[in-house]
C-alpha cells in the first residue's frame, strides 16, 4: 500500500468523522416537530454511527421544523 492509499483512506474516515459530527450538531441544534424524533435521531446516530448518519441526512432532515412554519 503505497502513500496516496493510505491518504485517501485516512480522507475519506476523516470526512465520514466530520460529517457524523456535523449530524450530532445539527440534531442537537435543530427544531424537530417533536421532541421524541430529537431523541430517536440522536440515540440512533450514536449507537450506529454509519447507517445512522446516512439515514440522518437521508430522512430526518425532512422531520425538522422549517423557519415559516413558526410564523
Amino acid at each position: 500500500m503505497g502513500p496516496f492509499v493510505g491518504m485517501m483512506i485516512f480522507s475519506m474516515i476523516m470526512g465520514c468523522l466530520a460529517l457524523w459530527v456535523y449530524a450530532i450538531i445539527d440534531i442537537v441544534r435543530g427544531g424537530f416537530k417533536s421532541e421524541g424524533d430529537k431523541i430517536v435521531w440522536l440515540v440512533l446516530v450514536l449507537l450506529v454511527p454509519a447507517l445512522g448518519t446516512v439515514l440522518y441526512y437521508l430522512i430526518g432532515q425532512k422531520q425538522k421544523t422549517d423557519a415559516n412554519d413558526l410564523v
